[in-house]
């Protein structure tokens, strides 16, 4: 009888903490974002109110949603991407990654191009603000260790043979 969780048990807690982690920081900066949106035009208790019934009211949770289930993905994939090496190319590489592909779908490509590329641009600083904001409080996470890094080697059938001097196996 096993009384210990597994190791994959504990590897999915782990990924479970990440993701809600992430998640629920790009849920908080993406409903600032779109509250400062709203608040331009309409101030800002108009703005809070807005939030609280109707279509305006449910497109804004469902896009704070969005991007919380979107955060969730990439505190996932984060914290596989980065596992214990210290580049900070990876690092960087999975925030821009991250917020191209999402910064690009949230925009209506006929308005960006009669606007100049400007939709483009706010679109893509806003998701790099939240994934990059994500991925610092889910580095402090993991050097606190409040998330555990993912352990693990390579597999020695992956491994190159150090006998093989092209580099071939």
């Amino acid at each position: 009888m096993q009384t210990w969780p597994s190791q994959t048990d504990l590897d999915r807690l782990e990924s479970l903490k990440a993701a809600a982690l992430a998640g629920l920081v790009a849920g908080i900066v993406s409903a600032a974002l779109l509250l400062a949106h709203r608040a331009q035009p309409l101030g800002w208790s108009a703005a809070l109110a807005s939030t609280l019934a109707g279509f305006s009211g449910a497109t804004f949770w469902v896009s704070v949603g969005i991007a919380a289930l979107s955060g969730g993905l990439f505190g996932l994939t984060y914290r596989y991407a980065v596992r214990q090496d210290p580049s900070s190319h990876i690092r960087s590489g999975v925030i821009f990654a991250f917020s191209l592909v999402r910064g690009l779908a949230l925009v209506n490509v006929g308005a960006a191009v009669s606007l100049r590329g400007w939709p483009f641009l706010i679109a893509c600083t806003e998701s790099l603000l939240m994934f990059a904001l994500a991925a610092a409080i889910l580095e402090i996470a993991l050097r606190q260790q409040w998330v555990q890094m993912v352990t693990g080697t390579l597999s020695p059938d992956i491994l190159p043979d150090p006998s093989d001097s092209n580099g071939h196996n």
